[in-house]
């Protein structure tokens, strides 16, 4: 079972449930899932970045990645209808318990000139979305064998009543939030 797993189970759930006197477990604030994504803006330049990045994300996840297609062609951009533009994964489960641990253990202690993480971050249902500038934070990415340098947006999906109960929960997993 992942670690994170495990201790929510065992120690946040009931000391939640303790504080606020809830009776249903349900009633508790709970991760649903994660979503990775990287828009690659130079897709319609070089055909490769997409395919790069897929990979890469791939590795990250632990869990094939799918490819984005643009929905409007908009002549600005040189963007056509149906060209690929980027690639997403949704992670639930196990996987998603393990790359929560990696991402805050492991990837965001390694960012650098690093002050915290926004407070500011959760949207109205208590979401909250982060963004890394490249992909060789993670272990995984080997550095010599990165083609293109890539960001990632990361929105971790809770299921809460209000955004503060999201930040609370977030707090109690270890998420280094600026003072």
């Amino acid at each position: 079972m992942a670690r994170l797993k495990e201790r929510y189970e065992r120690e946040i759930r009931p000391q939640w449930m303790a504080e606020k006197k809830l009776t249903s477990p349900l009633a508790v604030p709970r991760l649903e899932k994660i979503t990775v994504s990287m828009g690659v803006g130079k897709a319609t330049e070089n055909k490769n970045r997409v395919e790069a990045a897929l990979k890469d994300l791939t590795i990250v996840a632990g869990q094939k990645a799918q490819v984005r297609r643009a929905r409007k062609s908009v002549a600005n951009f040189k963007l056509r209808a149906g060209e690929p533009i980027g690639c997403r994964v949704t992670l639930r489960g196990d996987r998603m318990w393990e790359f929560l641990d990696r991402l805050i253990s492991i990837v965001i202690p390694r960012v650098r000139d690093f002050r915290g993480l926004s407070r500011k971050a959760f949207d109205h249902a208590g979401n909250y979305n982060l963004g890394l500038t490249e992909q060789t934070l993670f272990p995984e990415i080997k550095i010599d064998q990165v083609e293109f340098q890539q960001g990632m947006n990361i929105a971790i999906g809770i299921r809460a009543k209000s955004p503060g109960d999201s930040f609370a929960l977030l707090e109690k997993f270890g998420m280094p939030f600026r003072k």
